[in-house]
C-alpha cells in the first residue's frame, strides 16, 4: 500500500537503502546501523501518513560528536568553531561535565579517552569523532576515515638507548623483547621484518624498558624528540606518521543526518585553509 501512494521523492529515498552485508549485520556497528535505518524508515512513513509530520514522527537525534582528552581537545574545538559549534565548556578547568550541549543546540559532545574515540564512533554512540591516526591504526574500528584534520602530528618509531650497537630494527635479536602500547602496531611491523620479538605491553613511562633492561627497543610515539633525549635513547625506524583525523559512523554519514554532511564539508573546508 505503502510503495504505491507515497510520492515519488519518499520512493526514491527508500530506494536508496542499500541491504546491510551479512558479516556487517552481526557486527556492533551493524546493530546501530540497523537501527539508524529503522528511525529513517518510520520517519518517512510518518511523513507520508500525518499531515503534522513534526508531531507524528520520532524525535530527531541531536548529531553527537567523541572529542579527545589531552592534547586533541583544545584544536579540536578551535576547528569546531569554524563550523559553529562551540565545546569550549570542556577546557573550563571547573567543568565535570563529560556531555555538553553546544550554545546552538544543534549538537552535544563527549569527552572521552583519546582511545575511546572510535568505540564510540563504531557503535553508533557518536556519529563523528576527532582521534589520532596511530589509534585507529592499533584498533582498526570500523569507522569511516573522513579528512586529514592537520593537527596533532607526530610519529610512531622504534627507539632503543644511545649506548646500544642497535642502529636498525632488523639488528635486533631474534626473541629480543619491544616494550610498546601500540601492541597491534609493533606485531605488524616486525612481522613484516620478518623477526620474531616478543611484544610487552606497557602503558605509560614505555622508556623506563631499555633503561632498566627489560627491553631492547621499545615502540613509541614521537612528537618533538624530547623525551628520548633526555632518557638517552634514540629513533632507528619510523613506523608511521600521524596527525588527528576526522571519523564517521559510516551508516550514519551515508544517511546525512543531522546535517552531518554540512559539518563535515565546513570541516574539511576549514582544514584546508590552515593548511
Amino acid at each position: 500500500m505503502w510503495d504505491y501512494q507515497a510520492p515519488k521523492f519518499l520512493r526514491m529515498l527508500l530506494s536508496h537503502l542499500r541491504p546491510i552485508e551479512p558479516g556487517f549485520r552481526k557486527s556492533a556497528a551493524g546493530v546501530a546501523g540497523r537501527r539508524l535505518v529503522t528511525d529513517f524508515k518510520l520517519a518517512l512513513t510518518s511523513l507520508f501518513h500525518c499531515p503534522t509530520a513534526l508531531i507524528c514522527t520520532r524525535p530527531i537525534i541531536m548529531l553527537t560528536i567523541a572529542l579527545p582528552k589531552g592534547s586533541l581537545l583544545k584544536d579540536s574545538i578551535k576547528l569546531l568553531q569554524t563550523v559553529g559549534l562551540d565545546f569550549s565548556d570542556f577546557l573550563d578547568s571547573s567543568n565535570r561535565q563529560l556531555q555538553i550541549v553546544e550554545p546552538t543546540g544543534r549538537a552535544q559532545g563527549l569527552l572521552v579517552r583519546a582511545w575511546d574515540v572510535p568505540v564510540y564512533v563504531e557503535f553508533g554512540q557518536a556519529q563523528l569523532g576527532m582521534v589520532g591516526y596511530d589509534v585507529i591504526r592499533e584498533k582498526k574500528p570500523k569507522v569511516a576515515q573522513l579528512a586529514d584534520l592537520g593537527f596533532g602530528g607526530c610519529h610512531l618509531s622504534v627507539a632503543v638507548k644511545a649506548s646500544s650497537s642497535y642502529r636498525d630494527p632488523i639488528e635486533l635479536p631474534a626473541h629480543g623483547r619491544v616494550a610498546s602500547k601500540f601492541v597491534n602496531c609493533a606485531r605488524d611491523y616486525f612481522s613484516d621484518l620478518d623477526l620474531p620479538v616478543e611484544i610487552v605491553p606497557l602503558y605509560g613511562s614505555v622508556e623506563l624498558g631499555p633503561i632498566t633492561g627489560m627491553s631492547e627497543a621499545i615502540v613509541d610515539l614521537v612528537s618533538t624528540g624530547r623525551t628520548l633525549k633526555e632518557n638517552g635513547l634514540i629513533e632507528i625506524a619510523t613506523l608511521f606518521e600521524s596527525s588527528t583525523r576526522l571519523v564517521a559512523h559510516p551508516l550514519s554519514y551515508r544517511l546525512g543526518s543531522n546535517n552531518i554532511t554540512d559539518i563535515v564539508e565546513g570541516l574539511r573546508a576549514a582544514t584546508l585553509q590552515t593548511a
